[in-house]
């Protein structure tokens, strides 16, 4: 028994030994700020955006015609708001709607750089529009807020970039590699006629960019339990995205008499069914760059479980959502509280994580709810991203640029589990990121794509003063 104990505690005093080496070999792998001339902040900024949101360009549904005025009229006031930007960029107009600008370099030989954002913004719930401060269109500027649909997604980036260029040309810049700045009309409906025809366009063309940089990177403000850091997330890759239809058809009946294999209780069955098999937890790329950028920053012991993924991995890669997700979303059946219907259908989305397929889903729910349902595919959807690297020098530019105007920030690259338009530019660029420096608070998450929908005026100045520092940073 004393040899057994004995060799228990030197297990154990190895185990101990290896969780603490680990952990001490987690460093920071933060780059150093650089000091950054302040930039002459716009005047006219605020009313700007505001006015932008007052265009309606709202993307409804795949099947809905975009609506003429609308676009047609922000376009104008995009060339009435920035002259000189319109003089010296080239336009083209992609599939009527999106918005191609060419910024010629000086030097030919440097691969160019796409800066991404998009027009088109989703609807507002009509019952909701007596919880908003103001209304969704209106472009309210308060003491301290821009109120709107778009002012978080994605108008704030698009109208920044415009500033930012605008400025830049006031001060006579004129850039050593070319810029091409991008902006989709439908990215809300998953971008098949906007981004994805303008990076068509740009490969027709032979265009090998350096970086291709889109929405879905942020500052988080508080959204990390115990961590008191503002956290730059820079998104390497997105999940996939797929919605499966179930469909039950039987031959119905009375409900006075209901069969076994009732239409509807088919359906929840196989519900519930796929709820209570989700797809595995896996630590995949870019998750583990997660674990060695956020792990580095955390006290000890939370610092501990990043630094021993081996041991403590699956605590985090639930808290970080690192598996491909399953919501029910729509259902549909039913046509008399009497009747037993002959077709019930249910709609559920599946975020798809890196290593797994859009087909690969449709065989899990396959397998999940049998031979007896129907399963089809509902609409859009894309398997995962390939995942950008973070050993370039358009991302060290991209982190220079962060650390540079945050130095309060941990920049850390990650995966994203919505869609953005930046998945078609991989065969254009190098690298594909997501970001631009929309602060997120637990409280205003729910503003995105939600009501009363705002951004700060700071935290607005805070976007134009990013993507003017990034450009210059990448024509030094």
């Amino acid at each position: 028994m004393k040899k057994f104990l004995l060799g228990l505690l030197a297990i154990v005093l190895v185990l101990v030994a290896i969780l603490v080496a680990n952990t001490m070999s987690l460093t920071s792998q933060q780059v150093e700020p650089d000091n950054l001339e302040p930039m002459d902040f716009p005047a006219n900024a605020f009313q700007n955006l505001s006015k932008a949101i007052q265009y309606k360009t709202i993307s409804f549904s795949e099947d809905a015609i975009p609506d003429s005025t609308a676009f047609n009229g922000f376009h104008r006031f995009l060339a009435e708001t920035y002259p000189l930007l319109h003089e010296n960029l080239s336009l083209e107009k992609i599939s009527e709607y999106s918005l191609l600008y060419t910024w010629k370099g000086k030097d030919s030989s440097k691969k160019p750089i796409i800066l991404m954002s998009h027009q088109d913004v989703v609807p507002v719930d009509q019952p909701t529009l007596a919880d908003w401060e103001a209304g969704p269109f209106d472009g309210v500027i308060t003491e301290t807020d821009i109120i709107g649909r778009g002012t978080l997604d994605d108008k704030s980036s698009l109208m920044a970039l415009m500033e930012s260029v605008e400025q830049l040309l006031k001060e006579d810049f004129q850039p050593s590699q070319t810029i091409y700045l991008a902006f989709g009309h439908d990215e809300e409906l998953g971008g098949s006629n906007g981004a994805k025809e303008i990076a068509s366009y740009l490969k027709s063309k032979g265009v090998e960019a350096a970086m291709a940089l889109d929405e879905g990177g942020f500052l988080a403000e508080n959204m990390v339990p115990d961590f008191d850091k503002t956290v730059a997330m820079v998104n390497l890759a997105e999940k996939g995205y797929a919605s499966y239809n179930l469909i039950v058809e039987t031959k119905g009946g009375h409900s006075s008499a209901p069969p076994e294999d009732n239409t509807i209780g088919m359906l929840a069955q196989a519900i519930v069914d796929l709820e209570n098999n989700q797809r595995p937890y896996n630590l995949v790329k870019p998750l583990d760059y997660q674990f060695e950028y956020m792990g580095a920053e955390m006290p000890f012991f939370k610092k501990m479980a990043f630094a021993n993924p081996w041991l403590f991995k699956a605590p985090v890669l639930k808290a970080l959502n690192a598996h491909t997700t399953t919501a029910p979303t729509i259902i549909e059946g039913g046509v008399k509280d009497n009747v037993i219907p002959t077709l019930a259908k249910a709609t559920i989305n599946f975020r798809i994580l890196p290593g797994e397929t859009v087909e690969s889903v449709k065989a899990h729910i396959q397998e999940t709810v049998g031979e007896k349902l129907k399963v089809e595919l509902a609409g859009f959807a894309t398997d995962p991203s390939p995942v950008s690297g973070i050993e370039s020098d358009a991302f060290l530019n991209l982190e220079k640029t962060i650390r540079s105007i945050y130095p309060e920030a941990v920049v850390v690259p990650g995966l994203i589990g919505g869609g953005t338009d930046a998945r078609y530019f991989y065969d254009v660029a190098d690298d594909v990121y997501r970001f631009y420096p929309i602060r997120i608070y637990p409280e205003s998450f729910t503003r995105v794509h939600g009501i009363d929908e705002k951004i700060s005026k700071e935290n607005y100045k805070e976007i134009v003063e990013f993507t003017y520092h990034l450009i210059k940073r990448f024509n030094k």
